[in-house]
């Protein structure tokens, strides 16, 4: 195994999270890009730490979402740079939003225990729709007569939604959490129609 400076073993790092598609943990690293390299993972951790510190005062932070590390912009930049893109945020039915929330907050839940919280039933659609996007699976199945499907959300819902964790999601009593919810994935709710 090679030794690697801290400088060079800095700089691979920071170039593995700007071209990876998906955030990386120190673990991720190790296995990977510095595989040929005989380093801790106490030691990439500290790079990652310097990492965070150089970019604190730039556009760009390096942040901990879904137990990986990834660079994203600033959130109060959005203004500017939603103009480097044409389409706008997609937009997405507030049954939808609600059910993803719900399943966030209450995983693993079966879709009768979604209808029986909001009063009405879920469509098949909403189940797909949140399936293709890849934010939720189904995890196992309830041990009850017709053994219904369980839904948890995924490492895709994390990232996507800028969360290190579960544990990162506002307070469920929280006023707004919902709200909270959508702006950190840049999500819009279609306006509620009557």
């Amino acid at each position: 195994m090679s030794r690697v400076s801290d400088e060079q073993l800095k700089q691979i790092i920071e170039a593995a999270l700007f071209v990876a598609d998906a955030p990386l943990s120190a673990k991720g690293l190790k296995e990977t890009v510095l595989s040929e390299f005989a380093v801790s993972t106490g030691r990439i951790n500290e790079m990652l730490d310097e990492l965070e510190l150089d970019y604190r005062p730039r556009g760009i932070q390096l942040v901990r979402v879904g137990g990986g590390y990834r660079f994203q912009t600033l959130e109060s930049l959005s203004p500017f740079l939603g103009h480097l893109w044409q389409e706008r945020a997609p937009r997405y039915s507030r049954a939808l939003l609600e059910t993803l929330a719900l399943i966030a907050y209450r995983q693993p839940v079966t879709r009768g225990q979604i209808e029986k919280v909001r009063g009405v039933s879920v469509s098949a659609n909403i189940m797909r729709t949140l399936q293709d996007r890849g934010w939720i699976k189904v995890v196992g199945h309830k041990e009850v007569p017709g053994r219904p499907a369980l839904y948890a959300t995924t490492d895709t819902f994390l990232h996507y939604f800028c969360l290190d964790s579960l544990a990162s999601l506002p307070p469920l009593d929280e006023e707004g959490a919902l709200d909270a919810l959508l702006s950190a994935g840049q999500i819009e709710a279609e306006p509620h129609v009557h």
